[in-house]
Order: structure tokens, then C-alpha cells, then sequence
């Protein structure tokens, strides 16, 4: 494995990510806890009490994410492309954006748990919002155009590979893993693949994850920490995966012949 962009000598750095990106491909392969089930089964529970506009807002946020994620510039930045340089100051780069980024949804969702259930369905897209502008942000700074739906077809891998569940998540481990070989498989026409996404088995994977803490950020006053603690982390886990998916993408880049 050699993440050197034009041949050269494999550097501790670079070997560090090496160790970093097997730890992330186990890490994201292992089934759940005990702890994870018995958090499951409780939350389950719950579900059925939480209100039915929660779950549609969530359904609506997410499907129209997608869509703008593949057909729109929603999440266009003025981030640049970045092409030539070494993996080190490109994730330099990004680290100073996943910091920013992680602070912004700290602030939004402080903001809107403070004000309820009314301000805390406003969070929802205003938190995709920002995690989809972090992943467009990556996307250049590891160096691939985001204007080709594609790349942008990866970015979605990620969020799934993130915020998904067990046999959803090894779907979107494999996807990301295998990517040239997706790649070979995906229609000209970006609109013709928008009729193919089951984009609600997409939102109830999403809606799954973060049931729990987002229903604690309704209640007033509370809801106000919750809220930054959980976008926070949400940022946190997002920030994880890009960077190591990011990093076996450059990897299968460079090991072509």
C-alpha cells in the first residue's frame, strides 16, 4: 500500500495512516455489543412515542439531501480543488475544517435545542446541511471534482457508512472499498439514477441512528446541551470515516499499474 502521489518514499506519516486505515476497516466490520443490542431494543420502544412530524421531517430532509446532493449545488463551497499535494498537508487542511465544522454544529444545535420541539425539527436539515458542505469540503481537499455526480455518489457512501447500522453499514464498507469497480456500473445520466435510490430505506438507516439524542434535544432547556454534544459528535463520527475512506480511495488510485 503507498499513498505517494508521483512515486517516492513512503513516509512515517504515511505509514501511520497505513495502521489507521486497518484499524478503521475492522472497526467498521464489527457486530454490535451487547450494549449496542440492549440500546437498540430500548430504543425501539421508544419509537413508536415519538411524534409522527419528527418522522417526517427527517423522511423529507434526507430525500431532498440526496437529491441535492446529486442534482443541485446546495453544497458547493468555495473551497478549492486541491490536486498535487502530499497526503500530510491535505489532511493538515482538513483537519482545520473538520474543527470549524465540528464548532458550527455544536452552535446550531445548542441554538435549536434550546427552543423546543419547534427549533428542534428545524436541526435536522439544518445538520445535514452542514455535515453534506464538510464532505463536498474533503472531497476537494483529497482531490476529486465534486462536479461529476459519481464523486458525489461517494459522498453518500460515506454519510451511509456513518450512520447506519450493522448489514447496512458493511454495504456502504464494501461500496466505498470497491469504488472503481461501482464506478464502472453507474448510468452517464445522474437523473436516470435518481429513479434507482431507495432513498427511504436511506432515511430510516439515518433516522435509526440518531433517534435517541435528537428526541432529547426537544426538550427545553436540556435539549440545549444535548444538542451540541450530539452534532458535535455527529461531526466527529462523519469526520472519521471520510478520512479514511478518502485515504483507501488515494490507495487504490496509486496501487494501479
Amino acid at each position: 500500500m503507498s499513498f505517494i502521489i508521483g512515486g517516492g518514499r513512503v513516509t512515517s506519516y504515511e505509514e501511520k495512516v497505513e495502521r489507521e486505515l486497518q484499524r478503521w476497516e475492522r472497526k467498521s466490520l464489527q457486530p454490535s455489543s451487547l450494549t449496542g443490542k440492549f440500546a437498540k431494543g430500548w430504543q425501539n420502544k421508544i419509537n413508536d412515542k415519538i411524534p409522527e412530524r419528527f418522522h417526517q421531517t427527517v423522511a423529507e430532509s434526507v430525500k431532498y439531501m440526496m437529491r441535492a446532493t446529486i442534482l443541485g449545488s446546495d453544497y458547493l463551497s468555495n473551497q478549492k480543488l486541491i490536486l498535487e499535494e502530499p497526503l500530510q498537508m491535505r489532511e493538515e487542511l482538513l483537519e482545520k475544517r473538520i474543527q470549524m465544522y465540528k464548532r458550527t454544529a455544536a452552535l446550531e444545535g445548542a441554538g435549536t435545542g434550546a427552543g423546543g420541539i419547534l427549533l428542534g425539527l428545524a436541526d435536522f436539515p439544518l445538520l445535514l446541511s452542514i455535515k453534506m458542505k464538510f464532505l463536498f469540503d474533503a472531497a476537494k481537499i483529497y482531490g476529486f471534482d465534486v462536479e461529476d455526480y459519481r464523486e458525489r455518489l461517494f459522498l453518500l457512501s460515506i454519510f451511509q457508512l456513518a450512520f447506519s447500522k450493522e448489514d447496512k453499514k458493511r454495504d456502504a464498507l464494501y461500496k466505498i472499498t470497491s469504488w472503481n469497480k461501482e464506478m464502472e456500473n453507474l448510468p452517464n445520466d445522474r437523473s436516470s439514477y435518481m429513479d434507482s435510490i431507495n432513498w427511504k430505506t436511506f432515511q430510516l438507516e439515518y433516522r435509526d441512528f440518531i433517534d435517541l439524542p435528537k428526541t432529547l434535544q426537544m426538550i427545553p432547556g436540556f435539549g440545549a446541551l444535548v444538542g451540541a454534544v450530539a452534532n458535535y459528535n455527529y461531526l466527529d463520527i462523519l469526520s472519521y470515516h471520510t478520512k479514511n475512506s478518502f485515504r483507501h480511495r488515494l490507495n487504490q488510485i496509486n496501487e494501479k499499474p
